[in-house]
């Protein structure tokens, strides 16, 4: 017990740094589309963060796997989040459109590279046998910052400014990377025979030289990894899918709720409420009962859950229906995440883990941007109660798919949680 409990040291600073960094990242989000509005006006210019996010992966994940799987995780975690720090802290002082988006840009990259650093260090420090028990509350804790992000954010607009709120997310970044700082740096320095041949051919190269070749044998090396573990690699492909599909659909949301339903602002926030109070659910009952699952039920049964609530929520003509899709989707994606978080860190070698992530990220990214077009689109040629149903149909299709291979082809998973 006793062992048990010195364990869960390191990982509970670890999620106390995530919670603060996901509530920060809730109330910046907030905050700057409120700041935009009150400068701007527009919804475009609102709109145009949301393409950020994106663009930025496609800036940074070409190469950004190379520089995680090589450099010290917790020195770039660390430096990430003070970036990320220093770089909201300037945007309230800055009061031309341009300047604020190459500032959120180049946030929105700090954030793309940091996201696969810290999936390798958590996987480097959370044994096998805790990682679903980990990954359960870290889905609990993002859920949580959900309810709470939002709910902090309203309560600093009405004693202060969103401006004052940017400032105190710049804090929050902060004080994340105060907690990293804490946590034991997990570095092998030892290097392998193959490791001190390929450095050596690297310096006999010039740096741009040197760079190049680095990212094509990365690429070549990921390539090389997706054929010989091809089914690790159809599952995670198809869950890539799963979620470009998920986040065209969910473009789409205010307009169907405003036009199909016939529904206001302030019911569109509270079905937003209503999926977090579902994913707070899920990830509660999930981190309950998660030692009596295996992860394929956490996959399957979670994924086919995830698809039935858009179908529900497509077909619903009333605003009772849609919230019952939204919370049923967001109740059941606790158990998808957890069960593809834990998949993907058992059967996914860590010392290649950045560039493997990254490199489908970016697949994954201008996929994306293709989804959101094709659906808005269909909406705009056709109609959005349509758009949405015929997303949801193919999103309940590729969950049935991935849940198929799931069964048939996942590779037999090392021993499970400690007691």
């Amino acid at each position: 017990m006793n062992s048990n409990t010195h364990f869960w040291k390191y990982p509970s600073i670890l999620l106390t740094g995530v919670a603060i960094a996901n509530i920060g990242d809730w109330i910046f989000l907030i905050a700057l589309n409120l700041t935009m509005l009150d400068m701007y006006g527009s919804p475009l210019a609102i709109a145009g963060l949301y393409i950020l996010k994106p663009f930025a992966t496609l800036c940074t994940n070409s190469w950004a796997g190379s520089m995680v799987d090589r450099l010290n995780k917790r020195r770039l975690m660390i430096g990430f989040d003070l970036v990320r720090a220093v770089l909201i802290f300037t945007l309230p002082f800055l009061h031309h459109i341009s300047l604020i988006y190459i500032v959120v840009l180049v946030i929105n990259m700090a954030s793309s590279i940091f996201k696969p650093t810290s999936m390798v260090y958590t996987t480097k420090l959370i044994p096998t046998e805790y990682r679903k028990r980990f990954n359960s509350i870290q889905s609990l804790i993002h859920s949580g910052a959900f309810l709470i992000g939002p709910a902090i954010a309203g309560l600093l607009f009405l004693i202060t400014s969103p401006q004052m709120a940017i400032f105190g997310t710049a804090l929050a970044f902060g004080v994340s990377s105060m907690m990293t700082w804490i946590l034991p740096d997990l570095e092998k320095k030892t290097v392998t025979v193959d490791e001190s041949i390929h450095n050596e051919q690297l310096t006999k190269m010039t740096k741009s030289s040197r760079s190049w070749q680095m990212i094509k044998q990365d690429w070549q090396l990921v390539i090389r990894f997706s054929r010989q573990a091809w089914n690790v690699m159809l599952i995670y492909f198809l869950f890539q899918i799963l979620m470009v599909v998920a986040a065209g659909l969910d473009s789409m949301e205010v307009a169907f709720v405003k036009e199909v339903l016939s529904g206001t602002d302030s019911q569109y926030s509270y079905l937003v409420s209503v999926a977090g109070i579902g994913l707070g659910v899920g990830a509660l009952v999930n981190m309950i009962i998660v030692k009596r699952l295996t992860v394929t039920i956490l996959l399957t049964v979670g994924a086919i859950g995830f698809g039935t609530g858009y179908v529900i929520y497509s077909l619903s003509h009333t605003f009772a229906g849609a919230a019952v899709g939204f919370f049923v989707l967001a109740f059941f994606m606790a158990f998808m995440n957890t069960g593809f978080t834990t998949f993907y860190q058992n059967h996914v070698p860590v010392d290649i883990m950045g560039r493997i992530s990254s490199i489908y990220s970016l697949v994954a990214a201008m996929m994306q941007i293709l989804s959101v077009f094709i659906l808005g689109l269909t909406a705009q040629l056709w109609s959005i109660s349509w758009s949405v149903i015929i997303g949801s149909c193919i999103l309940l299709g590729i969950t049935l798919v991935l849940a198929l291979a799931v069964r048939l082809y996942m590779p037999m998973s090392p021993p499970e949680e400690a007691t």
